[in-house]
């Protein structure tokens, strides 16, 4: 552990300092404008940004709460109790909890010596991850806990506990993240997302170290399936191929992409199409009308009216906006 973070870490925030000094009562507006207590990211992080951390607050009850991100906590001293959805879990220093959004939990008063990172990150984030998740393994529970993030059509309240102490792997990255957030240098953002990534993979790796296990099912099995298929594919992605691939019926497979997903196949494929366009359009060396012949589509015109109606814009307009900012595939 690193004493000079640490040192900085035990320091009181000015909202420590006044739950010490009042009520001990967590302040609502602090985290969210809605009537329900669902904590909002963009009241904590830019909105350019897909990770962020900060230290829990501690000397207060936090009452039960959901997010509109995924949220990871991590005890970087003491210990940490919580109940999750109607489960109480007391976590010690080096493990951590991933929450999805549709999950409710409330946290027991930390102490002085216990510090939590909590690490705030947006679902897309896990777009880009899971193209490097293995999908062979149907006793990884992250796929499925990935699929009922991604989309929200599932609202399926999910967490996983990792008991990953002495995982020195882990640990190791878990702290390069943090000092990357709290001492940035210049390619911080790049390696937050690297190191971030590399942290899941490594908890994929490390699944026998998951403490709350949730079912698989054949659905989600095959759905995640489908995704990698469009993720790897999607210039020449086509749903007869994928069902005769997976020995599946066309019509299963549809149905079933649009019951967990809430869409069907070809809107997934546009999804992935246009995102692939935008990171393209960064290079103004290439034209428009070889994007579009990269992406998987022969008619120009159609793509022009799919890209305005997602972005509002046209491709042109885009390039001439955002193209020299960092897109993030």
């Amino acid at each position: 552990m690193s004493a000079d973070i640490l040192h900085q870490l035990l320091q009181e925030t000015d909202e420590e300092k006044s739950l010490l000094q009042q009520s001990k009562q967590v302040k609502k507006d602090l985290y969210t404008n809605r009537r329900d207590f669902i904590i909002q990211s963009e009241k904590l992080m830019d909105s350019d940004k897909m990770i962020m951390i900060r230290k829990h607050a501690r000397y207060a009850d936090f009452p039960k709460h959901k997010h509109d991100y995924i949220e990871m906590n991590y005890v970087y001293s003491g210990k940490l109790e919580q109940t999750v959805g109607e489960t109480p879990i007391r976590l010690k220093q080096g493990e951590l909890i991933l929450l999805n959004q549709f999950i409710e939990h409330e946290i027991k008063a930390c102490e002085r010596e216990d510090i939590i990172i909590n690490f705030i990150i947006r679902p897309r984030f896990f777009e880009y991850i899971f193209t490097y998740l293995t999908t062979d393994n149907t006793e990884n529970t992250m796929n499925d806990f990935l699929i009922n993030s991604l989309f929200e059509h599932t609202q399926n309240g999910q967490f996983l506990y990792f008991a990953v102490s002495e995982m020195e792997s882990i640990q190791a990255l878990v702290k390069r993240v943090i000092r990357e957030i709290m001492e940035p240098s210049l390619l911080s953002q790049s390696s937050i997302k690297l190191y971030m990534g590399l942290l899941i993979i490594e908890l994929v790796k490390h699944s026998d170290k998951l403490k709350k296990l949730n079912e698989w099912n054949l659905e989600h099995q095959m759905i995640m399936k489908a995704l990698k298929y469009i993720e790897d594919h999607y210039r020449m992605a086509n749903l007869y191929e994928l069902a005769e691939e997976l020995n599946q019926t066309h019509y299963w497979l549809s149905k079933n992409i649009k019951k967990i997903t809430n869409k069907n196949f070809k809107d997934l494929l546009q999804e992935k199409r246009l995102s692939v366009a935008v990171n393209l359009l960064k290079n103004k060396h290439l034209s428009i009308s070889s994007i579009v012949e990269q992406v998987g589509y022969d008619n120009i015109s159609y793509f022009y009216r799919i890209f305005k109606k997602k972005y509002g814009v046209t491709p042109k307009q885009y390039r001439d906006q955002f193209g020299d900012l960092e897109v993030w595939r």
